[in-house]
């Protein structure tokens, strides 16, 4: 990916992506940008599979940088709304219906240089299988991207809202819930999810918070004020890998690779 390319599309994007909206996604576009720059630095083009990746919220912005991009999901309406977005933006995402613990017998194996696995592995049955599922698909010397709900930073919301029971039981629960009205099925920390991976074969590579503080700002003000917008994204991607920071972010974000041989 040439740095020309996707300044360009990083100029378009933000232009769509306004205020906290783009303060809550800089970091984990950076660390995909790193990853696709590492795993496809001759050509510059990735077959990317991204799972339960609905609308194409990444799956279209890969495409204007020119990977060949295909999103799987279950949802058949989340499917043709990927497919009026990608033609309005002028590009090609293949859609395919299906779920995550299916992807082996969907696209076949090593279908991908990079698999994105984003805000799904919470609600899946099973997540060992659906992490089993993604090694599958991926090529050796390819990365799986996961992206997961973090369970101390449910805590920490909780008690900052005051309800101090709710952020005890997120703790002491094994799936980081805090109760029956809480409506994310699951929730991991920093070892749970390394756990899984290793699991599942994958070497972890990176680990990054998402959405450390920028969760903890009113989002109207980073509308209103670029300039604390622009000091913000710079904190959160040094918070993103400190050891301790990074910990109690809203979402747990890790790159995983395949061994090549």
């Amino acid at each position: 990916m040439n740095d020309v390319s996707g300044a360009a599309v990083a100029g378009r994007r933000q232009k769509r992506v306004r205020g906290g909206s783009r303060v809550r996604s800089a970091v984990l576009w950076e660390a995909l940008r790193a990853v696709l720059d590492r795993i496809a630095p001759e050509t510059g083009r990735s077959d990317v599979v991204d799972v339960g990746g609905g609308t194409g919220g990444f799956a279209v912005p890969l495409a204007e940088l020119g990977h060949r991009v295909t999103v799987v999901d279950a949802n058949p309406d989340a499917l043709a709304a990927l497919e009026r977005r990608a033609a309005e933006s002028g590009v090609t995402v293949r859609a395919v219906q299906g779920d995550a613990v299916d992807l082996p017998d969907l696209l076949g194996a090593d279908a991908a240089d990079l698999v994105l696995c984003h805000s799904v592995l919470e609600y899946v049955d099973d997540p060992g299988a659906a992490m089993a599922a993604l090694t599958g698909i991926v090529r050796p010397g390819g990365s799986v991207s996961v992206l997961v709900a973090g369970q101390v930073a449910a805590a920490l919301h909780r008690a900052l809202s005051g309800h101090f029971d709710d952020a005890r039981r997120v703790l002491t629960d094994a799936s980081g819930r805090w109760g029956e009205g809480d409506r994310m099925p699951r929730r991991f920390t920093r070892e749970t999810l390394s756990a899984l991976v290793d699991g599942a074969g994958l070497r972890v590579a990176e680990l990054h918070g998402v959405r450390i503080f920028a969760d903890l700002v009113p989002s109207g003000m980073l509308d209103c004020d670029a300039g604390s917008a622009e000091a913000l994204i710079a904190l959160e991607s040094v918070a993103a890998v400190h050891p301790v920071l990074r910990d109690l972010a809203t979402q747990l974000h890790l790159v995983a690779d395949k061994p090549a041989g």
